[in-house]
């Protein structure tokens, strides 16, 4: 039995050592992170061209005071200076009616074509550009939006009258406000 102790010792120490499995590692796709790189800085270079011409608009149209969202879009109220109503709350549910021009001021969809949008605010899944419209308007307003491409039709477009990656001229009255009781 004292002969075979040390080969036990050995040949436990064996499967001791075979049973552990090495980490799994996670390849590394070199060409995908180059690609999410290279998409991360078109997409950068696009929102800096879209905000120069928001400049430019805003320049052009100096009688009216464009205010900056902290979600990269201007706007500017043209009618009804309401501020006694309330702003919109989530879950509250907003109409608004509005009107697509491209930043020259050609109209894309007017007001009929649209018809009024109706939603629960932050809680549908909407047209970004309206979504957040509806939070910065009282009842009875109405204002000029410049939205950049990624809230509007983004890459993709409309297939129709919008392009790819085009920023947008919105034109939005909310209409009402149905507040509901918690």
């Amino acid at each position: 039995m004292k002969r075979f102790r040390p080969l036990l010792i050995i040949l436990l120490s064996l499967m001791v050592v075979q049973c552990q499995e090495p980490p799994a590692q996670r390849p590394v796709n070199k060409k995908q992170q180059f690609f999410l790189n290279q998409s991360a800085q078109r997409n950068k270079s696009r929102i800096a061209v879209e905000q120069r011409l928001f400049e430019q608009i805003r320049k052009a149209e100096s009688e009216r005071s464009y205010t900056n969202s902290n979600k990269g879009f201007w706007y500017a109220i043209l009618e009804n200076q309401n501020t006694s109503s309330p702003l919109p709350q989530k879950g509250e549910e907003v109409v608004l009616s509005y009107r697509i021009e491209d930043l020259n001021k050609n109209v894309l969809y007017d007001e009929k074509q649209l018809g009024e949008a109706r939603f629960l605010v932050d809680q549908e899944d909407f047209l970004p550009a309206l979504r957040e419209a509806a939070k910065v308007l009282r009842v009875g307003q109405k204002a000029v939006f410049l939205f950049p491409s990624y809230l509007c039709y983004g890459y993709q477009g409309d297939f129709d009258k919008i392009g790819s990656n085009q920023p947008l001229r919105f034109t939005i009255k909310l209409v009402s406000l149905l507040k509901f009781k918690t």
